[in-house]
């Protein structure tokens, strides 16, 4: 283990998990895989916990601010779990001379996106430190939702199998180049606007609609390689992604060719992947792209049978790359 932390510690690829298991679990330990969420069972109600903190640069973006992330991203924390989204818990470290306006406005966009998505911020803390010791604020929150008895494997994928397909919502890597757009004052002719939503309630529409998934997960750092990865990890399992069938934007696209960016490398705030059985593709397909936040739905590839913990891309002229775990950081604080 290096023996000082990086901004590729958090990254969301190989050196976090290398920084988690190497520090944080050896200390805490856990019970199964590292998911989203973690899901417990207590006096017989299930229910689904999370925390993430949130220290993006800067805090207002096209589509979005802190505020905005810090609540969509624990709800979506929770959703994919297959848990609804319940409560809320924020806590605020606020840099000396803020201006309250600002605070105001963060504070606006945390109550009415909680409002959209239905779930109550019930409690929280505040400190202010000295100017300098933090940038402008930072934000942790903490969630819990309830599970359904029956729907608790699917943080692990524990019943996945080969054949088995795998869906997106939408667009990859808008929110990631976003808020480079607004960090370097990138003027385009076709602005980014980032993806930052709450998912909990497509996700549900999908359960409600009778479809189980075997497997789901917000893709936010480290992108969809990362999650697909994790994936691959934790199941023993090997994919094959179609690149023609993952869906980018083109002005996201035609950034990426600029800077020297993958899109399947990039943040996003309002994406996720959902493994499904092959029965269930056409209805999960349906719900989604009748609601706003899958309009752009597509299946992008499939568990296979082959070499194991091993992401394949299949390109559109037939050839086959290795997509590993990202090692580094292309964006630092995008969240």
């Amino acid at each position: 283990m290096a023996e000082k932390i990086t901004l590729g510690h958090g990254s969301g690829g190989r050196l976090m998990h290398t920084l988690v298991t190497d520090v944080f679990l050896k200390h805490f330990g856990t019970e199964g895989p590292l998911t989203d969420s973690a899901v417990r069972c207590q006096e017989g109600v299930i229910f689904a916990t999370t925390t993430d903190s949130y220290v993006v640069d800067p805090l207002f973006f096209p589509g979005g601010n802190i505020g905005k992330l810090a609540v969509c991203g624990t709800v979506n924390d929770i959703a994919v779990s297959g848990a609804v989204p319940q409560f809320l818990s924020a806590a605020f470290i606020i840099e000396e001379g803020l201006p309250f306006e600002v605070l105001e406005a963060v504070a606006g966009t945390m109550a009415e996106e909680a409002r959209l998505a239905g779930v109550k911020i019930i409690a929280g803390d505040t400190k202010v430190v000295e100017k300098g010791k933090c940038d402008k604020i930072f934000i942790t929150t903490s969630g819990t939702g309830w599970l359904k008895p029956g729907l608790e494997y699917i943080s692990t994928g524990e019943k996945i199998k080969p054949d088995d397909k795998i869906i997106i919502n939408g667009a990859v890597g808008d929110h990631a180049l976003a808020v480079l757009c607004a960090r370097n004052n990138f003027s385009f002719k076709a602005p980014v606007i980032s993806d930052c939503a709450s998912l909990n309630h497509l996700i549900r529409k999908i359960i409600s609609g009778g479809i189980i998934p075997k497997f789901m997960r917000d893709i936010t750092r480290g992108g969809l390689a990362a999650v697909l990865n994790e994936l691959a990890e934790m199941t023993g399992s090997s994919i094959n992604i179609d690149e023609e069938h993952v869906p980018v934007n083109e002005p996201v696209r035609g950034m990426c060719e600029l800077l020297g960016f993958d899109p399947l490398y990039l943040a996003n705030e309002g994406k996720f992947i959902a493994v499904v059985d092959p029965s269930d593709v056409s209805k999960v397909m349906e719900i989604m792209r009748n609601d706003e936040l899958g309009k752009q739905s597509a299946v992008i590839g499939e568990i296979t049978s082959g070499n194991k913990n091993i992401v394949t891309l299949i390109t559109p002229a037939g050839g086959r790359r290795i997509i590993h775990m990202p090692s580094g950081i292309q964006l630092p604080r995008i969240c």
